[in-house]
């Protein structure tokens, strides 16, 4: 059918009206996003820190109303990224896991993208997902200049995330590929910057910390400062955020190893939170390490770590 220039401008002030309705709807919608109060409730959990010196809430079982948040964030029909490290030291097996057990219980009823960064295809198992998800594989290069298998996959990882999944997604969470999810990660844990609490130092005294101590080093954190200290397996948070942290952490370390200083990328992570607090943090629940002990304050364990062997 041939459109007169009438009914053409008429078509295109048509398009322009629902081009703008959908624009509104977002801003609407971003207004409505839930106040704290709303969803996280502190005083559920007397036995933990709930909330951070810098009021960012601080996620256990019991503290959040996961349907609040549910409402919110079904009307965005947003996409979450996982980008999982499967390079180097991890096994075959660990990522057959991490993958399978992910699908079963990582942000149910949202697009989720997997992003598998791995330095062989061969390292990748058959994979089958439900509904809403899908998956892609990105191989990692080798960088003659450097050594540090943290430094190598992160500078991959960094140009991925330009080149491909910065389009893709709305959050994006960076995981290793040694863990097993056990229960529900979901919508309580999105935020704009996102890091875990190390189930191997929460319980222990700040002065304790292996934070970096020497004063040459980027990572540097002197010995009467200090908040929590943050396990590497997991951070997440908006693209922008994930970029920020691994671009400073890459700083830091060429600024490290120009100084002939080596630190380990954990360190790094934590000098960045220390500096740029995050939003949100999860507590131990989130990231347990089964070889220990559960203490009664451990009501649910979202992800086993398995830190043996590596």
């Amino acid at each position: 059918m041939k459109l007169t220039s009438s009914s053409a401008w008429m078509w295109t002030k048509s398009l322009i009206k629902k081009y703008l309705q959908k624009i509104n709807l977002c801003w609407d919608q971003e207004a409505e996003e839930p106040q704290l109060s709303k969803w996280f409730n502190p005083k559920k959990r007397p036995d933990v820190i709930t909330t951070t010196g810098w009021l960012a809430p601080v996620i256990w079982q019991g503290t959040y109303d996961r349907q609040v948040l549910e409402k919110y964030y079904k009307r965005l029909n947003i996409t979450i990224g996982l980008a999982v490290d499967a390079s180097g030291k991890f096994s075959y097996q660990d990522l057959q896991q991490f993958i399978q057990s992910a699908n079963k219980h990582f942000m149910i009823g949202y697009n989720v993208i997997f992003y598998i960064l791995v330095d062989s295809f061969s390292r990748v198992p058959p994979i089958v997902l439900g509904p809403l998800r899908t998956f892609k594989v990105f191989l990692i290069f080798r960088d003659s200049m450097w050594e540090d298998l943290n430094f190598i996959y992160m500078k991959n990882l960094h140009d991925y995330i330009i080149t491909h999944i910065q389009h893709e997604v709305n959050f994006l969470f960076i995981m290793t590929a040694n863990q097993i999810f056990k229960d529900d990660f979901g919508v309580e844990t999105l935020g704009k910057s996102v890091a875990q609490l190390s189930a191997w130092w929460y319980f222990k005294n700040v002065k304790n910390f292996p934070y970096e101590r020497r004063s040459k080093s980027a990572a540097f954190i002197p010995f009467e400062e200090g908040d929590f200290y943050y396990h590497s397996a997991i951070f997440g948070g908006t693209v922008q955020e994930v970029l920020d942290l691994i671009t400073e952490y890459q700083k830091g370390a060429i600024q490290d190893t120009k100084n002939g200083l080596s630190s380990t990328y954990e360190r790094h992570l934590n000098k960045y939170f220390f500096i740029k607090k995050p939003t949100k943090l999860l507590s131990p629940e989130y990231n347990w390490d089964p070889s220990f002990r559960i203490p009664p304050q451990i009501k649910c364990v979202k992800i086993a770590w398995q830190s043996k062997g590596v």
